[in-house]
């Protein structure tokens, strides 16, 4: 726990932030890395504007608890559309609807596939958002609401039956060159949920929290913004356990 506390300080004492796609969490690990691709398109045919679509991609993979390789092992597979609409010059809501499949492990040595070796997810989310701009610095908190619905791989109802989650994250983004094409993005967002189980639900309570830095790169002449990135991830109250997480995306950006 010193050595969590000791981090959280350092990362609450860093001026920067805006991870394209970050990470989603893959459980019990040491390591563990995720890859995606984008498209974020500009919908200027809607009547009122400002709105934006993103979708995109993603895979990841990850260590055994015990090991250092986070390439080791599957982890999951997501498909996400999310639309966005800033209705206000500090002001955006979005929806979204993702897909994802993810692969379960046992939690004991030697960490074997579980049975069932996956489980599927669909989820529905939306956010809102408080923007605020001075010079090269962008914070904005954001609120975000989910219901997950699970299934095992032949859609048969898994133990838990579905969730409702609420995500707190604070966002804090810096151009480092008044051409905006290189950037810092710090997030720290902490996770609540409350599930429907077999035969009852659990206690709405606090699960974890992700801790993110990124740097990011917009080339001049492609439309296309590059991240590299890491997480921290510290799972539970009690008892907790953190993964490293390691990451790289790349958005595309108004190609139709």
């Amino acid at each position: 726990m010193k050595k969590h506390f000791t981090f959280l300080l350092v990362l609450c004492f860093a001026n920067t932030i805006t991870a394209q796609i970050s990470s989603p969490g893959l459980g019990k690990a040491n390591n563990a890395n995720w890859f995606a691709v984008g498209v974020q398109q500009q919908l200027d045919t809607i009547q009122y504007k400002n709105w934006q679509s993103m979708t995109y991609v993603g895979v990841g993979r990850k260590s055994n608890p015990d090991t250092n390789n986070p390439f080791h092992k599957p982890a999951i597979f997501v498909i996400n559309q999310e639309f966005y609409h800033q209705f206000h010059n500090n002001l955006q809501y979005s929806v979204a609807l993702s897909y994802r499949k993810q692969n379960e492990y046992s939690d004991t040595f030697p960490y074997e596939e579980d049975d069932p070796k996956w489980k599927q997810e669909f989820r529905i989310y939306g956010r809102f958002s408080y923007i605020f701009k001075t010079g090269r610095l962008k914070f904005t908190p954001t609120i975000r609401q989910e219901f997950r619905k699970f299934y095992a791989p032949d859609f048969t109802n898994t133990y838990e039956n579905f969730q409702l989650r609420s995500r707190f994250r604070l966002q804090l983004a810096i151009n480092l060159d008044a051409d905006k094409h290189h950037k810092l993005t710090f997030n720290s967002e902490q996770l609540f949920s409350i599930s429907k189980e077999t035969t009852q639900w659990s206690d709405f309570n606090y699960r974890e929290s992700r801790f993110s830095l990124y740097y990011s790169y917009s080339p001049v002449k492609i439309p296309v913004t590059f991240s590299l990135g890491y997480m921290k991830n510290i799972v539970g109250a009690t008892n907790s356990y953190a993964v490293d997480y390691f990451a790289f995306d790349m958005v595309f950006k108004d190609l139709f």
